[in-house]
């Protein structure tokens, strides 16, 4: 009898770390690397990507678990079914373990060169002040946008170094969140109170157009722009529940704007496997709770 409510107890705090670390949207940092990878002009070896693929993974989780414990006291507030307001863990508890995960994460990225160990650390920093000041300050959607770009420039530079392409297809990205990030503000009220800073999502929409020719890049391109028009539609329909669904939509559709530029580099295998991270991003975010 012990052993089974021990069991079941490991199996809630599994649970509760998981929902803490918005696991369900991991798919997207690991197209994020891919593509940060591809997009550079580096010879390194294929095997230094699962190391970047780690520390990203890493950075994102403990970046999560510290968006919790800075939010702690407002989340008590406007989000009291979260884990630290419930009591169910404490707020040092998540803190500590955030932390360890972020140095774990630059440790691993320091060996595979000072380039990628210093833009680590740069992440690192941009995941901080986001966590810190994204309720203080309307500019919290363009430091996560600078999070996720650096996602593209670490990865690249673990790769060797970092080309015209990476910089034109992260401006594309952090536009990409930059939007998102503002619609999710709008999720406790569930309702988007001022749309045209919507329109910064037009900017991955357009690099994409106007520099996309490869066949399989277009299809994957076609992929996107539906998958996000349907989740503006979301956020303009005013219905309960739209602005979180809309917002965990256009998070999976990271993975397939990572999928548009890997197709563009005419790797349409590894194209089509950052669409099959879409699919399984959405298929989690039933499990785990991506917001």
């Amino acid at each position: 009898m012990r052993t089974a409510l021990g069991g079941r107890e490991i199996g809630v705090k599994w649970r509760l770390w998981l929902r803490l670390g918005r696991v369900s949207n991991l798919p997207t940092v690991w197209t994020n690397g891919l593509a940060g990878w591809m997009l550079s002009t580096g010879m390194a070896p294929i095997s230094g990507l699962w190391l970047v693929l780690v520390a990203l993974s890493l950075f994102y989780v403990g970046g999560m678990y510290l968006n919790d414990a800075f939010d702690a006291a407002i989340d008590a507030q406007e989000r009291a079914d979260r884990p630290i307001p419930m009591g169910e863990v404490t707020r040092s508890t998540v803190a500590l373990g955030g932390s360890i995960m972020l140095g774990c994460g630059m440790l691993l990225l320091f060996t595979l060169g000072a380039a990628a160990g210093l833009s680590g650390m740069a992440l690192v920093a941009a995941i901080v002040l986001y966590n810190w000041c994204h309720k203080r300050t309307l500019w919290g959607p363009v430091v996560m946008g600078v999070c996720r770009l650096l996602t593209y420039v670490t990865a690249a530079l673990a790769a060797g170094n970092i080309s015209t392409w990476t910089l034109i297809g992260g401006l594309g990205l952090f536009c990409h969140v930059v939007g998102l990030t503002y619609a999710a503000r709008q999720e406790a009220y569930d309702r988007m109170e001022t749309a045209w800073p919507l329109a910064v999502l037009a900017v991955p929409a357009v690099i994409l157009l106007t520099r996309i020719t490869d066949a399989t890049a277009i299809v994957l391109l076609v992929l996107y722009l539906l998958w996000m028009a349907w989740s503006l539609r979301l956020l303009f329909r005013r219905q309960s529940g739209d602005v979180s669904r809309a917002v965990v939509g256009m998070i999976a559709g990271i993975a397939l704007y990572d999928a548009v530029l890997i197709g563009a580099l005419g790797a349409a295998g590894l194209g089509w496997l950052a669409v099959a991270a879409f699919v399984l991003t959405l298929g989690l975010q039933r499990l785990v709770s991506g917001t």
